[in-house]
């Protein structure tokens, strides 16, 4: 094989988030993503540090990623509709690109604490997050536990639709609808309880 014309780090990186795509974030390896490229494994490491590197990598594109799409959802939205459209982004985003989404599931800040690109990725979508919960009243603290169960919802409704979770005919949308507003309704009601 010969060193393919035009190969830099996007490409790399870009191969590497369709392969985790297709096949699962898990089973990535430089091997697989060689012979996508066309290239000898060790031809990569003149771009990426080896499969930490690319794993890193794709942490990076996908926090980018996901903070762009729900960035554009929120954009001239605020209140609940703000929220149901981060929701529904959110879970459209993990559908689209499992892969991808699977290298932003663990929080930097286990992993890689003093990275600051990956520290900036990630506060980008928490803030776009934040935004949006500041808009319905809900700050500081309650921001941070608001944020963390939106997440949960749309990740662990996405989650199992992805895996088939879902086999009965009922509408999924309207089951999605119902969990959102179900949450949405339990943040109204905790902020009412602060009021008082």
């Amino acid at each position: 094989m010969s060193p393919r014309a035009g190969l830099d780090r996007v490409v790399v990186v870009d191969a590497a988030a369709a392969l985790a795509d297709e096949e699962g974030f898990d089973d990535l390896s430089l091997a697989r993503l060689a012979k996508r490229l066309g290239v000898r494994k060790p031809s990569l490491y003149n771009h990426v540090a080896g499969l930490g590197g690319i794993r890193r990598e794709l942490a990076l594109k996908g926090l980018r990623d996901l903070g762009q799409v729900l960035s554009s959802a929120s954009t001239g939205r605020d209140g609940e509709a703000g929220l149901f459209s981060l929701a529904e982004a959110y879970r459209a985003f993990v559908k689209e690109h499992p892969g991808l989404y699977a290298a932003t599931v663990m929080s930097y800040r286990i992993y890689a604490p003093d990275d600051p690109e990956l520290g900036t990725a990630e506060g980008e979508v928490l803030q776009t997050v934040v935004s949006i919960l500041a808009s319905c009243g809900i700050r500081d603290e309650e921001a941070v536990h608001a944020a963390r169960g939106l997440r949960a919802v749309a990740h662990g409704f996405a989650t199992l639709e992805a895996a088939g979770g879902f086999g009965m005919p009922t509408d999924v949308e309207e089951s999605f609808r119902r969990l959102v507003r179900t949450f949405v309704t339990g943040l109204r009601s905790r902020a009412a309880e602060r009021e008082h």
